[in-house]
């Protein structure tokens, strides 16, 4: 069989399986299933199948992915992370827009401590939202903080979509965590300079408030005792990577007993809310696992039936310029972003996108930047876009989803506006890993 038709064939069982209702996952086994009875040796293929999946999932490069999703678990089961929502709110006062930036300051901090984007707007959204519909907010402004903000969470480390990536995409964990720090606190900044702005040019966006009279002290008292506590914790997890001296799976394990420690210090650790956190990490552990075989053993089919190697022939990728390559890439996956889950993007996308990266001496780093940017996008990208559906949750009952919709846009633009910025600059993805390297 030609590689043209191993690939259309592949690609169309794929797409059948999907639309009958089976869940991505089980659509690639059941593809690579067949793929290995016809390319790799019918029964020995199944076998060389087996061996791969369970190469896959012991890989130690993986540990951070239990170990971050962890972190996140018991810093949302414990209530860590609405103490620091609090203190942030005490912060900030007398500027426009006050509680949309009090949602990207928590978020933004709320990121660099958990790592989990539904968790994040799920939070942010049920706490925060009410409260701003109360004091006359628009709801673009009430909601479209927390939609950008609440992706954050996957590019700023602890991120397990990053690890994810990185090990799917033979990519340094470890610099590839490094090197989204820099263009997720731009995006941030980016979001925080909108929000002044808009909030100044339209003050009936959101209507100031008095939000009483707090000494210096009662300002500032309660973000040192119950936010640059926790921040030790991405402290911990960053800088001893940064420092070289922990491993990510290291790292990981440092985080999360630090979380644990900080936690039980400030008297919230319950063995029921623990034991809620192990089994939340435990679902979504083997669901990962799970991905990772499936992707794995999908590469390998598609390598064996030399689809790959027969699309990069056609495309004659070594002749195009990288630039437009990234950008054709780019397009891809934010149009991918509009009917998909991230996981399953990485899945359908990776097979082919870094061979075509490694042929033509693409940094791997700074494509996965890139990469987790457009993923990010897609969290918010109607129609389909996860965070819409989780605000659409915690949102009162009368929102419309055209509502949320039109909230998020212009975060999406600026989300787009820090891609734009990383293509442009390779350096504000490439300049903190550099500095490990050295």
């Amino acid at each position: 069989m030609t590689w043209y038709w191993a690939l259309i064939g592949m690609l169309a069982a794929f797409m059948v399986l999907l639309a009958a209702g089976l869940p991505v996952v089980f659509a690639f086994f059941a593809v690579n299933i067949g793929g290995a009875l016809l390319f790799m040796g019918g029964e020995a293929g199944l076998l060389q199948l087996v061996r791969n999946s369970y190469d896959a999932v012991t890989n130690i490069s993986l540990a951070p992915i239990p170990l971050f999703i962890l972190m996140g678990e018991v810093m949302y089961q414990t209530g860590l992370a609405g103490r620091a929502i609090d203190s942030v709110d005490k912060l900030i006062a007398r500027v426009p827009g006050r509680l949309s930036l009090v949602a990207i300051v928590s978020g933004t901090i709320f990121s660099a401590l958990s790592g989990s984007t539904i968790a994040n707007t799920a939070m942010l959204g049920s706490t925060l939202v009410p409260e701003m519909m109360r004091r006359g907010y628009h709801p673009k402004m009430a909601m479209g903080p927390i939609l950008g903000t609440g992706g954050i969470a996957m590019l700023i480390p602890p991120s397990a979509l990053g690890v994810l990536l990185a090990s799917l995409g033979g990519i340094p964990v470890a610099d590839l965590l490094i090197a989204t720090i820099l263009p997720g606190i731009v995006m941030a900044g980016l979001f925080f300079a909108y929000v002044v702005l808009r909030c100044s040019l339209d003050p009936a966006l959101a209507p100031p408030y008095d939000a009483g009279r707090l000494t210096l002290w009662q300002r500032l008292g309660p973000f040192l005792f119950q936010v640059v506590p926790l921040l030790l914790i991405f402290v911990v997890v960053v800088g001893s990577m940064f420092g070289g001296i922990a491993s990510p799976n290291e790292a990981s394990a440092l985080g999360c007993t630090a979380t644990v420690i900080a936690a039980a210090a400030y008297r919230c650790l319950t063995p029921r809310n623990l034991m809620r956190s192990l089994i939340e990490t435990a679902k979504l552990s083997v669901m990962i696992l799970f991905i990772i075989c499936a992707s794995i053993t999908f590469s390998q089919v598609l390598s064996l039936s030399n689809a790959t190697e027969g699309l990069m022939q056609v495309l004659d990728v070594k002749t195009m310029s990288p630039l437009v390559l990234v950008v054709a890439m780019m397009v891809i996956l934010l149009v991918l972003g509009c009917f998909m889950d991230q996981v399953s993007m990485m899945l359908i996308t990776l097979p082919f996108f870094m061979p075509i990266v490694k042929a033509v001496g693409i940094d791997p780093v700074w494509f996965g930047v890139m990469m987790m940017i457009a993923l990010e996008i897609g969290f918010t990208t109607p129609p389909f876009g996860m965070l819409l559906f989780v605000m659409k949750g915690v949102a009162p009952p009368e929102t419309r989803m055209a509502t949320i919709m039109a909230a998020a846009l212009p975060f999406i633009l600026l989300e787009l506006a820090t891609l734009l910025l990383v293509m442009a600059m390779p350096w504000l993805a490439l300049w903190l890993p550099s500095l490990i390297s050295r």
